[in-house]
């Protein structure tokens, strides 16, 4: 199936003049850039919006696949933490977001000849509440991934069938997603729990989120590593590292980490 997915995909591209892929360096935009250049070459180009919830290190990340791929590959700044309408934190945050992202990418695109904006969104996350695909929408970005029908899962078996080294990097989506709405956002929130989740890769954790409610850190880790990190981590010294960046009090999730779980509060 798989296959199949990866001819449809191939074809998509081969109907597109030119494209610029919304790139933010994670393995569903990776993918995406990599098939666009496969099929395109040099009528490729993937930017990468920078800004205070992209972490220094993701955009290193970034910048080292796409020079792997090959892709031509720019850097822009975005400005959402301008907009009180995006660090109000509603729940329709990601809609500011992604209309700051493509009110961006768009006429970029269009000044630089290219009649497609495409970007890394995927079937599975069409099931989840994404305010954020309604203002790619709204304003013409083509989801690629979406559209051939390519869940999360698929998107991994493709990139390791293609040789992509990073087909099993966590998902990390954009460092606002760790404040429950109505937390305020401000650019040192974010770096605290940006720093704080690096602390915890640099012990060996990767499946992760540091959540931020006000003054206190929650650490969620999958369920089956919960037991394991108590006995294996120095707490004490990981209470003082974390109290060291900002945070009053440190918690441990009990429940274990699940995507979107801050989304749990939203009323169908």
């Amino acid at each position: 199936m798989s296959e199949q997915k990866l001819e449809q995909l191939k074809s998509l591209f081969q109907g597109m003049e030119k494209a610029l892929i919304a790139y933010s360096g994670g393995v569903d935009s990776t993918l995406v850039a990599k098939l666009a250049y496969d099929v395109l070459g040099d009528r490729a180009l993937a930017v990468t919006a920078v800004s205070p919830s992209l972490l220094p290190e993701e955009l290193i990340d970034a910048q080292t696949q796409a020079a792997q791929i090959g892709i031509k590959h720019e850097l822009v700044e975005t400005h959402e933490m301008d907009n009180p309408d995006y660090t109000s934190n509603p729940i329709n945050r990601c809609y500011f977001c992604k209309s700051e992202l493509h009110d961006t990418l768009k006429p970029l695109a269009l000044k630089r000849g290219y009649p497609y904006v495409v970007d890394g969104v995927n079937a599975d996350d069409l099931q989840d509440y994404r305010p954020g695909i309604q203002a790619a929408t709204e304003r013409g970005a083509r989801s690629p991934l979406a559209e051939v029908g390519v869940s999360k899962p698929e998107v991994r078996e493709i990139s390791r069938s293609l040789g992509l080294a990073w087909w099993d990097k966590p998902a990390q989506p954009c460092l606002s997603s760790r404040f429950p709405y109505g937390e305020a956002i401000t650019v040192t929130k974010l770096q605290r729990v940006g720093r704080a989740e690096i602390y915890l890769r640099q012990l060996g954790y990767q499946n992760l989120r540091v959540r931020s409610l006000e003054d206190t850190a929650k650490i969620e880790l999958p369920a089956a590593e919960i037991t394991q990190f108590i006995q294996r981590v120095d707490l004490p010294q990981l209470v003082k590292a974390f109290q060291d960046l900002g945070f009053v009090y440190v918690t441990l999730d009990l429940e274990g980490y699940r995507s979107g779980k801050l989304n749990s509060v939203i009323s169908n």
